[in-house]
């Protein structure tokens, strides 16, 4: 049995890494990812981590795994910023509350039926100051990432509380990956194991 990682994303690859999972392909899914109108971020984080793990062929002997990291503010859904003031945006509405990351996995397995977890998980920022805005976007450390920030980098320093999985923040839960990869019969390797190579 062969994995196929739908996402060029190194984060989710290296928190695979991390319990042992090395892919055997890695392939960037090609889809929409405008959210439809009245969407929600749980259904839309979900749909997404479906629809890339669907949009990647595999072969008979292969099954795939794809994640979908969304920021719920309420009712809105925050992508990656679009620019500076776009990301000077999503932090305003940010600074000083609550938000939901929602962190959707899907493992397609060798019967072809998707299986799939969603972690909420529930994050605080300080208040923020217009300087800490102005030197967070300076950093570029935002760009390209759901609700412009990354709590492994410089963001973590903002973050007053959080309750779930940081893995997931990251961008991949790694629990809820290897109950999904358990489940479609992936072979996990135990403590002290090392998967052989070639």
């Amino acid at each position: 049995m062969r994995l196929v990682l739908a996402s060029t994303s190194p984060r989710r690859r290296d928190l695979l890494a991390r319990i042992g999972v090395v892919p055997d392909r890695i392939v960037g899914p090609d889809i929409d990812e405008e959210p439809r109108p009245g969407e929600l971020p749980r259904p839309y984080a979900l749909r997404l981590a479906e629809e890339k793990a669907r949009a990647v062929a595999r072969a008979e002997d292969e099954i795939v795994l794809a994640g979908d990291t969304t920021i719920g503010v309420g009712r809105r859904i925050l992508n990656k910023p679009e620019d500076d003031a776009d990301h000077r945006r999503m932090l305003g509405l940010l600074s000083g509350r609550r938000h939901h990351c929602l962190s959707a996995v899907c493992v397609i397995g060798l019967d072809g039926k998707a299986r799939t977890r969603v972690t909420d998980t529930i994050v605080t920022f300080k208040r923020l100051s217009d300087a800490e805005i102005d030197w967070y976007i300076a950093s570029g450390e935002g760009r390209g990432k759901a609700g412009g920030y990354a709590i492994q980098g410089r963001a973590e320093a903002f973050v007053r509380f959080l309750s779930g999985s940081h893995s997931g923040v990251v961008g991949l839960p790694v629990f809820d990956a290897r109950a999904l990869l358990e489940g479609a019969g992936y072979p996990l390797l135990q403590p002290n194991e090392e998967r052989p190579l070639g």
